[in-house]
């Protein structure tokens, strides 16, 4: 079976938290990885590390941590009503698989963790040009994020981000043995779908768009 267009993969890159008991193979891990790393970065200086983890053991761990994260955030958005344009049935299913993904983390086949390399330390300081410089470097992670995401898309694997490990940010990386100069940026969890893909639904693009100035009309 051939791979998806371009668009037609953008169009049906759904996150799904539902994955088979089925294990993913090296050679596939290591495309989707391949692929992230086309992405451009800030000066081209590919800070990034991707943390594979398959170990039972640890996966267990860090969905121990990413529950009770889950925990906390719920309870914030428990009375948060849904998005204009979005149906309590709707959100009731986003709910549902959240809560699923937080209870079953550890039994998706792979965990990968993406992470940023401080070559020369974290950026210290306040001021103009310290918070420009940490966007730069922070803003450059996501672009290889989406490109792994496209990919897994492409493959026909099953993907969804998330951050809410960073709650628990230190001990994970204790745990994952990073270096004190590399620091987690996303939690993807990755495996053969046991859920539908896409289409996805948005709003038209004229809701979340404007010329000029904000709020001017596209």
């Amino acid at each position: 079976m051939s791979e998806p267009g371009l668009f037609e993969t953008m169009y049906q890159c759904r996150a799904i938290r539902y994955f088979k008991d089925e294990p993913v193979a090296n050679d596939v891990i290591r495309k989707v990885l391949d692929a992230a790393i086309q992405a451009p970065s800030g000066s081209n200086r590919q800070s990034w590390h991707f943390v594979v983890v398959t170990d039972p053991a640890i996966k267990k761990t860090i969905q121990g941590y990413y529950k009770q994260s889950f925990d906390v955030y719920a309870s914030m958005m428990a009375h948060v009503p849904p998005r204009t344009g979005v149906t309590e049935e709707t959100q009731a299913r986003v709910v549902k698989s959240a809560v699923y993904l937080s209870e079953h983390l550890h039994e998706a086949p792979v965990l990968i963790i993406p992470c940023l390399t401080f070559e020369q330390g974290r950026i210290a300081g306040d001021g103009a040009m310290q918070d420009m410089a940490r966007k730069s470097l922070y803003s450059s992670i996501y672009p290889a994020v989406q490109n792994l995401l496209l990919a897994c898309r492409g493959v026909g694997l099953a993907a969804c981000l998330t951050t809410l490990h960073l709650m628990y940010e230190e001990p994970i990386a204790e745990l994952l043995g990073l270096p004190e100069n590399a620091e987690t940026m996303a939690l993807i969890p990755i495996g053969w779908p046991n859920a539908k893909f896409g289409p996805v639904k948005r709003v038209p693009v004229e809701e979340f768009a404007s010329r000029n100035r904000f709020g001017q009309q596209l």
